[in-house]
């Protein structure tokens, strides 16, 4: 079987040769955006990006050409906009065709730059030299946070523990600061809280795979409170090696918070006792499942988590100073919720509405008691599976004018005296809240959560702000606290260059190194106080292999660390030139080298 796809202007031209003759086969693959048949084929399925195109019989080496483009204006950009899992099925019989050579190919590393000062990324708040350097085989101490620094190192391959020894002792430090006193004789650290004495060991790490350590004292502390990276595992799962491995890379780069999404329209991958099915019929994904091959890499792929792995991986990020915030999809993105649960709808709506993504009927109604069911029923269970004490409640991309041909939601509405969608999704994510704070959980949200004529979701909420910094300024001027994660500087899965043959998303910009650190995330010293952090996001809609996240994350997630760490704007030269010090392998193995 041989195929094909090409970039033709804004078409997809593909390409299939069989080898045996097949009669009426019909195309299936998903893409980014959803999908449509120009010439060769005729639709006979649509689910988001999830595409079955009926062709006509196929002779056995004859060619046939079907073109399909995306809808909705959005045009190829790169290799990752060819079509996905790309399959044949004839009867009942499945006939995989070769897939797009997916990934980012990584460039060559680059050889180091001159770097004034050390290479550590983030760079330390101050650093002064003095005489002499510290030959050491390795350190030796006896400290909780040290020893989890010593068993990251052993995961890695990396030189820690030896004979230098380590003086730990007690300042008026905040938390996660330090200072490291470097000798000939040895080294001595200051820091008052198990971050400080973690990050100190991660800094020790860090120079010690260099060489000898020039003497001198640094002092350092992190600019922001918060400092994170997203994972989307709801349209990819990823192993949990993986994501043990993207915790390492976090804690080595000084960041502490890890933001879990588990669900989304495609999928629900947590596995939760209180609603069994959610998982069980969602986990897989393709061909013969209950969701078809949306964003997927196969005919049928996929996997859950178990509280087990769960408690495993908030065990491990426990240790390398990292808190996992969880995140449920309300009331948007949540296909996979209302599909199962129809009784999340109602049933008189006659609606036209369509997300973004392509999907209709995605949004929970809040008029219906199942939807109420079923989130207070989430946010328990995770309440005892997630010690951080937050919870994200999701909220954003609703539909325009979802609900409003609900009856039932309008009667919701005219009791409470509101007009528009967002004015309804702004007091249900409101409740939403309420019931996560009676579970001692601090809520958070995507920027969208603010809207609404009653104020948004409230209750102390964390808003992220993803479109751009503007909705985020908006909403620490309204009383809010906010991590900033704007699309056009840290999100990750955006391609980094325009060229056709790279990888990635491009709907909001291209983001390469530099744009990571080419903006200030307070760019109004009012607002100091309620802009409390900095977080790298990775979607993974075109990830179909784990492998493929590393090149993408790397070395933009320096950018994003050195945003998150450093109190003066970080230098595009010295975080170009760090970039040569760390890589990742396509196993998730980090390394740290001076040569």
């Amino acid at each position: 079987m041989k195929y094909d796809c090409q970039i033709v202007g804004d078409e997809l031209l593909c390409a299939i040769t069989s080898d045996q003759d097949l009669a009426a086969p019909v195309f299936c693959f998903s893409g980014m955006a959803p999908l449509e048949p120009v010439r060769g084929g005729t639709l006979i399925k649509s689910v988001g990006s999830y595409t079955e195109v009926q062709l006509p019989d196929l002779a056995k080496g004859k060619e046939h050409k079907a073109t399909i483009k995306y809808q909705a204006g959005y045009k190829p950009a790169n290799r990752a906009w060819k079509p996905l899992g790309p399959y044949l099925r004839v009867g009942g019989d499945i006939i995989e065709l070769p897939p797009t050579e997916a990934g980012r190919r990584v460039p060559p590393r680059t050889e180091h730059s001159e770097l004034e000062g050390l290479p550590l990324a983030p760079q330390p708040e101050t650093w002064a030299p003095s005489e002499g350097v510290l030959e050491a085989d390795g350190f030796a101490f006896e400290d909780d946070a040290l020893s989890a620094v010593s068993a990251l190192a052993q995961r890695q391959g990396m030189l820690f523990k030896g004979t230098m020894p380590i003086i730990i002792e007690t300042g008026e430090l905040e938390t996660d600061a330090y200072e490291i006193e470097f000798t000939p004789q040895g080294v001595r650290i200051i820091a008052n809280s198990y971050g400080g004495r973690f990050y100190a060991g991660i800094t020790l790490l860090t120079l010690l795979q260099q060489g000898p350590i020039p003497c001198g004292r640094i002092t350092d502390s992190p600019r922001f409170a918060w400092r994170g990276q997203h994972l989307d595992t709801a349209r990819h799962y990823y192993e949990p090696d993986t994501i043990l491995s993207l915790l390492d890379l976090m804690a080595i780069l000084k960041l502490n918070r890890f933001h879990w999404h588990f669900a989304d329209d495609e999928a629900f991958r947590l596995e939760v006792a209180c609603l069994p099915d959610l998982w069980q019929k969602t986990a897989l994904r393709g061909d013969g499942q209950t969701m078809p091959g949306l964003f997927s890499g196969a005919p049928v792929q996929g996997g859950s988590y178990s509280i087990e792995t769960a408690k495993q991986i908030i065990a491990r990020a426990k240790e390398l100073n990292i808190e996992i915030l969880p995140e449920i999809e309300t009331p948007a993105h949540a296909l996979c919720i209302t599909t199962l649960y129809p009784e999340t709808l109602d049933s008189t709506d006659n609606g036209a509405e369509r997300s973004v993504q392509g999907y209709e009927r995605n949004a929970m109604n809040p008029a219906m008691p199942k939807t109420w069911d079923i989130v207070e029923a989430l946010i328990t269970e995770i309440a005892e599976i997630f010690p951080f004490g937050h919870i994200h409640l999701g909220c954003d991309e609703l539909a325009e004018d979802t609900w409003m041909s609900s009856p039932k939601a309008r009667a919701l509405m005219e009791q409470h005296d509101l007009q528009t969608t967002m004015d309804l999704q702004g007091w249900t994510m409101y409740r939403f809240a309420a019931f996560a704070r009676s579970k001692s959980l601090r809520p958070a949200a995507w920027e969208e959560a603010a809207q609404g004529k009653n104020g948004g979701i409230g209750h102390d909420a964390i808003l992220f702000s993803w479109t751009g910094q503007g909705p985020g300024l908006e909403a620490a001027r309204a009383g809010y606290d906010v991590v900033m994660t704007p699309a056009q500087q840290v999100y990750l899965d955006m391609a980094h260059t325009s060229d056709p043959d790279d990888w990635g998303a491009s709907w909001a910009a291209f983001v390469d190194l530099p744009d990571t650190i080419n903006w200030d995330p307070v760019p109004d010293a009012d607002l100091s106080d309620r802009i409390i952090g900095v977080q790298g996001t990775f979607w993974s809609e075109f990830t179909t292999q784990d492998d493929q996240i590393w090149p993408m994350l790397m070395p933009r997630m320096l950018g994003v660390a050195a945003m998150c760490w450093e109190r003066d704007k970080p230098s595009i030269e010295t975080v170009a030139a760090l970039a040569g010090y760390y890589s990742v392998s396509s196993s998730g193995e980090i390394e740290i080298s001076a040569t």
